[in-house]
């Protein structure tokens, strides 16, 4: 009986260092070859927006898509910590961690890699 309640004692602590960190967790991402930088917090929400002056050569509906992909970029950058977390705390074979990754997962999917037309051109010295 003491080992089964120092175990479950060991997993709520581990449970509780887990909600911790995941409630601490931002991610960044760029994107127009640096000209836009999001910050999001762990719920997703942006937390940063840096638009640097070249974003004035960007059309206004291809900059607001920039601005787009880069805040999913860094959303999904937040599911990458989260198993770092997951990992260090409650472990990745278990139930709740899986549970957690898988939800971040879910909701902040990575986006495909398909560079901008801004990103493209920027490569080519726009």
């Amino acid at each position: 009986m003491q080992s089964w309640t120092a175990e479950l004692s060991t997993r709520a602590q581990a449970a509780a260092e887990l909600s911790d960190r995941v409630a601490t967790i931002a991610a960044s991402a760029t994107g127009a070859d640096g000209a836009v930088r999001v910050t999001v917090a762990a719920s997703g929400a942006v937390t940063d927006l840096r638009l640097d002056d070249r974003v004035q050569r960007i059309p206004g509906a291809e900059l607001a898509n920039i601005i787009m992909a880069t805040i999913a970029r860094a959303q999904a950058g937040l599911t990458e910590q989260v198993s770092i977390a997951v990992h260090d705390t409650v472990g990745t074979d278990s139930e709740s961690g899986r549970a957690v990754t898988d939800s971040f997962a879910r909701r902040f999917p990575r986006p495909a890699d398909e560079p901008d037309r801004w990103e493209r051109d920027a490569r080519n010295g726009w």
